[in-house]
């Protein structure tokens, strides 16, 4: 029986609902989660993400304000603005979309963020309080691919969890969000990389394979023990003469092999992608809420 396919906008829309909710109460008492986003360069897919994210804001009642930077711009240009954005009193949370222009050191601009408006959760203080088992916030694609999990009835506690890929936005606070001891989590992590020798002997003996390694349709139905759940993480843009743009996104997996072989199994689109932007909704909400406790 193929597996069933996990819908990631469904879930999504789930969150986005709560947070709605969320939001409502807070703008009762005069209080307005805001979300900055800024954007360096042309990129047209950094673009669209960043639009997409303002549009869910708008939807769940989060003001946004979208900060466009030109593709010359230098790298104490986005400082001094991310620094602005640290005072502001209207913004609860900062994104710097990537990529960067080469120009512009992403490290730098990282660290630059105040640590209690990293929503993102990539700053070297909030990096450090996750692997501590202290989270402040936890990076939005982990922390969605968590959620999409415990929601979609695939809970990680307990399970054997292979992780495909160590990069710094996805597998690595991954696998340590994923081997903390909570209901959500607590699961037996693998990681594995281009350093591992057969990985598929790693992946034939997993409860859930993550798949996060920026290779178009690595991961085959002959990797993947049956009944297993299957989490695509990639976005790889590849040609295809047949479609009308002579190219399509596909995942890290090979989802017409895995399908026949897993339990459970995300599509791209429509599985990570939508969890990664309700799970950046949740931390500014988060931010501002913590924001106004504390004072």
């Amino acid at each position: 029986m193929p597996a069933v396919v996990i819908d990631g906008r469904r879930i999504s829309d789930e969150i986005k609902a709560e947070l709605q909710v969320e939001v409502a109460r807070l703008r009762q008492e005069g209080i307005v989660p805001g979300l900055a986003a800024v954007l360096v360069g042309d990129d047209p897919a950094s673009a669209l993400y960043v639009k997409m994210k303002a549009q869910a804001c708008d939807k769940i009642g989060v003001f946004s304000d979208v900060i466009k930077k030109d593709n010359n711009s230098s790298l104490q240009e986005v400082l001094d603005l991310v620094m602005q954005l640290n005072g502001r009193d209207d913004i609860d949370g900062i994104l710097v979309q990537s990529p960067l222009p080469r120009q512009i050191d992403e490290a730098a601009v990282t660290r630059a963020i105040e640590p209690s408006k990293d929503v993102d959760g990539f700053h070297p203080f909030n990096q450090g309080l996750l692997l501590a088992g202290r989270p402040l916030f936890e990076p939005a694609t982990p922390l969605g691919i968590i959620e999409l999990l415990n929601r979609s009835g695939n809970s990680p506690s307990g399970k054997h969890v292979v992780v495909l890929g160590r990069g710094f936005l996805v597998g690595k606070p991954l696998a340590a969000m994923l081997s903390v001891k909570s209901e959500y989590a607590n699961a037996t992590v693998t990681l594995c990389h281009t350093g591992t020798r057969d990985i598929a002997a790693h992946t034939r003996r997993a409860d859930i394979v993550v798949a996060a390694m920026g290779r178009p349709r690595f991961l085959t139905g002959d990797m993947v023990k049956p009944g297993a759940v299957v989490i695509d993480v990639g976005t790889n843009e590849i040609i295809d003469p047949a479609h009308p743009k002579g190219k399509r996104v596909v995942g890290d997996v090979d989802f017409d092999s895995v399908k026949e072989v897993a339990g459970a199994i995300t599509p791209v689109p429509g599985g990570v992608g939508p969890m990664t932007i309700a799970a950046l909704l949740k931390n500014t909400v988060k931010a501002c809420k913590l924001r106004h406790e504390n004072r």
